[in-house]
């Protein structure tokens, strides 16, 4: 029954190629390729130019309740966290994905927010990914990327390293060496965003964006400083400020120099977490979304100066690539 469910999971969300009457499969419900099956019209406009999807805290499908708070916690929950149960709350708001990175590629995601530190006591000095609470390690996630793209070479995803917590020096070379371990020769050199065309990628077969809020982005010919792909936040509780915030951030943002990331996700206030505490993030304010019909913005009028779009609804998904395959 579990199998069962998850199929029909990932059919209502268009990540399962269906065969056709002559056994083939078709690339019309077939998301884990979009990119390769984009047409030709498109191969040869920038990156920037184009709507692509992605997640938030997209490393968040598992953290571990029985690994210290995160350094990206105040001193007070970290004085409360010493109750097992509050631990167990902090779960229901740390966790925004409910699919792992493997079924976010298959789902179409290529846009991944990334949240890192290390862990006190860890004696291997690796780095995690952090929400409130430790997720996996990088290495582990960053693998399972490389895994994916390996089988999709005409797939081009963006890593987004933007928050940092208790890193040093030694830390930042460490996680530097594994992104590299990870992905070699996949990886971009920063250059103009302009000339990021699907079609120059393929020929180079680079597939891995970095992008690297910290100065030791400076050291390295592959990461690509944090300012080439802002993130405005609207910081919201309210589905209609957030598409206002939505709309007028993206008839601001420059129209060169850099890609542009529409965050269309709700914010809890703390008292949007006392009033749903038991109930958790998703029971809560994505809800909350579904139920006022959220629509991401448009895809095709982003084409004329797209942005990176975080869709917190799977479900929207398959229609935004649908309509993105569709061009003419």
């Amino acid at each position: 029954m579990l199998a069962v469910r998850k199929v029909r999971r990932k059919l209502r969300m268009g990540t399962i190629c269906s065969p056709n009457p002559s056994g083939t499969k078709t690339l019309e419900v077939c998301n884990a390729d979009w990119m390769a099956s984009l047409p030709p019209l498109l191969h040869n406009v920038p990156l920037s130019n184009l709507a692509i999807p992605g997640s938030h805290d997209s490393f968040s499908y598992w953290v571990d309740e029985k690994s210290p708070v995160g350094p990206d916690q105040t001193p007070a929950i970290k004085r409360l966290a010493r109750i097992s149960l509050v631990k167990k709350l902090m779960k229901k708001w740390s966790v925004t994905q409910n699919l792992t990175f493997r079924e976010q590629l298959d789902a179409g995601i290529r846009y991944f927010d990334l949240r890192v530190s290390s862990k006190p006591g860890d004696a291997d000095q690796e780095i995690y990914f952090i929400h409130g609470l430790f997720g996996i390690r990088v290495w582990d996630g960053l693998m399972e990327i490389d895994s994916f793209l390996t089988q999709h070479p005409q797939e081009i995803v963006f890593l987004d390293f933007n928050h940092f917590y208790a890193m040093d020096e030694a830390h930042h070379k460490r996680l530097i060496l594994r992104i590299q371990e990870a992905f070699g020769s996949k990886l971009c050199s920063a250059c103009s965003v302009e000339s990021m065309t699907l079609r120059t990628l393929w020929e180079k077969k680079c597939q891995v964006l970095i992008f690297y809020h910290c100065p030791f982005y400076k050291q390295y010919p592959f990461l690509w400083p944090g300012k080439k792909i802002p993130a405005p936040w609207a910081n919201t509780t309210s589905v209609h400020k957030l598409i206002l915030f939505l709309e007028t951030t993206l008839s601001e943002r420059s129209p060169h120099g850099s890609f542009h990331v529409s965050q269309a996700i709700l914010t809890p206030r703390v008292k949007t977490i006392a009033r749903g505490l038991v109930g958790g993030l998703k029971n809560t304010l994505v809800h909350s979304m579904e139920a006022k019909h959220f629509q991401p913005p448009p895809v095709r009028s982003r084409l004329a100066g797209g942005a990176i779009v975080f869709l917190p609804l799977p479900s929207k998904l398959a229609q935004a690539l649908t309509l993105l395959r569709n061009i003419k």
